[in-house]
């Protein structure tokens, strides 16, 4: 759903790079709470351990992404990412994740116009984060305090997330659109071949949050509070029991094992199960090719990048070019999302030691 540049006109693709400069610095703010969240639920104090974390989400959604699956005769659909990130890391973070992969994506891929970033950022990352998210908060608030529920509600949430994209695309397009066509016609075209996209986003959100809950509860940003305190009968009362705290092992504690798993799953994909994606055009281009709106669409400013459509130039073997091309983009993407997360976590640590107060002396 990456929307070119050329799709959208220059004022209102400016308007919405200003709202997506405006969420990423509110994002930025809320990611440190929720960083330090992650921290002492479990994946140990510290950037050095939350800050990777939130990095592989990032470099799981850009693999993922690469991993085009059909939906219709001659439409495919991949994973847009928001739900999956906000129910993982939160809702703030979840946005920096989706934004970061954007952004590498345009620059390095040609995946996206530059001029339409603002555009894809708030489509697929601010929108589907936010609609997600409500949706799954509303969901768990009112379902059986379970993992099946979580997975559940993360289920639905990414399967309504998909289609809210093609809403506020649509939007958008109706404001600021290039060409004279049917909003009305571009409106059920884009919603009814993304509530289709939204199936797979489904089931590939509630799988991988199942999966993660499965071994590291603790980790899941959206499973806070899922474990119920034991209750005791006493003078015919229920009332809670007291916690009893067990040391934990460092190494039982430690987010290693599941950060090298997802980071080779995510290599996997992207270099090896990615060349049986499927060729066909997603959603956004199928509707913009029946439409007549691809003929508005600009060249690329980096067409001519070294990875641009996701293949190392000069590698004349599709399997091995696409591959190569894959495994780059998940190890840009990780290191780049892991500095931006180490980042915001330092800069809190460094704005609370400002704010702390001065040891004060006392004389005998």
């Amino acid at each position: 759903m990456h929307a070119p540049d050329g799709f959208i006109d220059v004022p209102v693709s400016a308007a919405a790079g200003l709202l997506a400069a405006g969420a990423i610095a509110v994002s930025l703010r809320g990611a440190r709470r929720e960083l330090d969240d992650t921290a002492r639920r479990g994946a140990g104090a510290g950037a050095e351990r939350t800050a990777p974390l939130a990095g592989l989400v990032a470099a799981f959604i850009f693999a993922v992404q690469m991993l085009n699956f059909p939906v219709a005769a001659g439409t495919s659909g991949h994973l847009l990412g928001g739900a999956l990130a906000a129910i993982l890391v939160g809702p703030y973070t979840g946005v920096l994740c989706v934004s970061v992969v954007l952004m590498l994506q345009a620059v390095l891929f040609a995946d996206g116009g530059l001029t339409a970033l603002g555009v894809n950022i708030t489509t697929m990352a601010i929108t589907t984060t936010v609609v997600a998210y409500a949706l799954f908060r509303g969901l768990v608030k009112v379902l059986p305090r379970s993992r099946r529920s979580v997975t559940a509600a993360s289920f639905v949430a990414a399967l309504v997330s998909v289609p809210a994209s093609a809403v506020v695309f649509t939007l958008l397009y109706a404001v600021g659109g290039t060409t004279d066509v049917s909003i009305g016609k571009v409106a059920t075209a884009m919603v009814g071949v993304h509530v289709l996209i939204g199936l797979g986003e489904a089931a590939i959100t509630a799988l991988t949050v199942g999966a993660v809950i499965a071994v590291r509860p603790d980790l899941v940003h959206g499973a806070r509070g899922l474990r119920q305190r034991l209750k005791l009968r006493v003078n015919g009362e229920l009332v809670d029991a007291p916690e009893t705290v067990e040391p934990v092992p460092a190494a039982a504690r430690s987010p290693r094992k599941v950060w090298i798993a997802g980071l080779v799953t995510s290599l996997v994909l992207a270099g090896f199960v990615s060349f049986y994606a499927s060729a066909d055009p997603d959603g956004l281009e199928k509707v913009a090719a029946d439409h007549g709106i691809d003929q508005q669409a600009e060249e690329h400013a980096v067409a001519d990048s070294p990875l641009a459509d996701y293949g190392v130039k000069d590698v004349d073997d599709a399997r091995l070019s696409g591959g190569l091309a894959g495994v780059i983009g998940v190890g840009v993407t990780v290191v780049a999302g892991t500095g931006v997360f180490w980042a915001v976590r330092r800069r809190r640590t460094t704005d609370e030691q400002a704010e702390a107060p001065s040891p004060v002396g006392t004389s005998v």
